[in-house]
């Protein structure tokens, strides 16, 4: 009986390390992502995307003041939906 306590409780500690390994993957990405959006397009390499027009104004404007922040929401929205599926797969959701 107690090995196979201790057989779940493994199982467990190896469902539980793929969830948190997957679940850093997702923010490892978004953080990436944010940050060549954000610092990248915004500040980086502004001189090289200012001769895009997008609007009226240049790429490398519009990246730092709005398409940042856009994007930002758009991983904050790919993130809710992306953890919903995986708290699904390891079944840790809520329903």
């Amino acid at each position: 009986m107690a090995d196979q306590t201790s057989h779940s409780a493994n199982t467990l500690s190896e469902s539980g390390k793929a969830y948190w390994k997957a679940n850093l993957r997702i923010i490892i990405i978004s953080l990436i992502i944010w940050a060549l959006v954000s610092f990248g397009f915004g500040i980086l390499l502004r001189p090289l995307l200012s001769g895009i027009p997008v609007g009226g104004t240049d790429l490398g404007f519009w990246f730092a003041q709005q398409g940042s922040i856009l994007v930002f929401l758009a991983l904050i929205f790919f993130y809710a939906w992306r953890m919903n599926k995986l708290d699904h797969e390891f079944g840790v959701d809520e329903e």
